[in-house]
């Protein structure tokens, strides 16, 4: 019997776990669904908003006319999803909020990934700045318009509060005088989100360290004789390279992901229920209060955040990446040039708003790299890369 057939998986809710029966509701009133608890209509309502489907046009690290293969923001998002639902079952998490975390997390992002995020703060810096949980809040919240009484998809509180990852202080204030006792409260008061929030965090950052080895070998701008160097990666390809010694091609690569990705999610499980049978929460409340308790194992940790560095030294900050970024960021900051002296050419709803600068963010924001790159040669009659 291997280690997954070994692990006891369970779907049974533990006590530690978020209840939907018991969610801090809605900011808006809504009738209970008869066949859906409040995280499976999260989630429902994220599937199906139209920030979600401009993901599949947003870069991950390739800006999406690089390649068909590579990762969009919502390749990713369904990547950290999966996993995070099934680290969720294992532990006796809520699945459907930790689910709904994750297919949301990235619903905020610029296009053109960090650094259309990294210029668009700088566009920002004198109008309150730019971070892209913080928007991903908004959009939940504020800017997708589907229903008729209210703006925004009016999620359950734990959606709301796993989605606002990282807020600055100034921030935090805000929303918090904006929303007393709201989503913003645990980062003035230093406790910690629901443990399907950690959850999604955690599972992200598995995610995007496994998918950006994948990319990054495929694009060609990483060696897999690069990759064997780092010591989390090394191990696996040892061994695959062991087991299948005729084994050739992408095969060798995505086996050693694999068993990559299903070591970490076995750490985490074992390295998380360690931790809270030793802080003993009785409540989804007393886990908030018992500090970040969703992690991997002191050793795991250290090889992840080795893993982290090799690729933002080999891949993020690669030549070719970098000469795409800031050509992406030139047009993101022309844009935001353009628009504020031409409101005219904003959609009308965006044109129409007193604050001018936040609303030429939510609109940049809401972009997708090909709509952005569109609109950039329609306004300054550039092209600065291809479509």
């Amino acid at each position: 019997m291997n280690q997954g057939e070994a692990m006891q998986v369970t779907a049974t809710l533990a006590p530690y776990a978020s209840d939907p029966a018991h969610s801090r509701g809605r900011r808006h009133p809504a009738s209970p669904a008869p066949t859906r608890n409040a995280f499976q209509r999260d989630r429902d309502r994220i599937v199906h908003s139209t920030a979600f489907r401009r993901l599949v046009y947003k870069t991950q690290v390739f800006l999406n006319h690089e390649g068909d293969l590579f990762r969009t923001r919502l390749t990713h998002s369904l990547e950290v999803a999966q996993l995070a639902r099934s680290i969720a079952r294992s532990l006796g998490l809520h699945e459907d909020l930790t689910e709904a975390i994750a297919l949301a997390h990235d619903l905020g992002h610029t296009p053109f990934g960090h650094a259309g995020q990294d210029a668009l703060h700088e566009c920002m810096a004198a109008h309150g700045g730019f971070e892209h949980n913080l928007q991903s809040l908004r959009v939940v919240d504020e800017l997708e318009h589907r229903y008729p009484h209210h703006d925004g998809l009016n999620l359950s509180f734990e959606t709301r509060e796993g989605i606002l990852k990282h807020c600055s202080a100034a921030n935090a204030r805000r929303l918090e005088a904006a929303e007393p006792d709201g989503v913003a409260r645990r980062f003035l008061d230093g406790t910690q989100p629901s443990l399907e929030a950690q959850l999604a965090n955690l599972a992200d950052e598995i995610a995007y360290n496994a998918h950006d080895i994948d990319d990054g070998v495929r694009s060609g701008l990483l060696r897999l004789e690069q990759v064997a160097e780092v010591p989390l990666f090394a191990g696996f390809l040892a061994a695959v390279q062991r087991d299948h010694p005729g084994l050739q091609g992408r095969r060798v690569l995505y086996e050693s992901i694999r068993r990559m990705l299903s070591a970490q999610v076995y750490d985490v499980i074992d390295a998380t229920g360690a931790a809270l049978h030793q802080a003993g929460p009785g409540s989804a409340d007393a886990a908030r209060m018992a500090g970040p308790l969703v992690r991997f194992g002191d050793d795991m940790r250290q090889r992840s955040l080795q893993l982290k560095r090799f690729l933002f030294a080999n891949l993020y900050r690669h030549p070719q990446v970098i000469e795409t970024t800031t050509q992406a960021q030139q047009v993101v900051r022309e844009l935001f040039a353009a628009y504020l002296a031409q409101p005219g050419e904003l959609r009308p709803s965006f044109a129409a708003r007193a604050d001018r600068e936040r609303a030429v963010a939510d609109y940049i924001a809401g972009m997708t790299d090909r709509f952005a790159l569109r609109e950039h040669e329609r306004l300054t009659g550039r092209r600065l890369l291809a479509t």
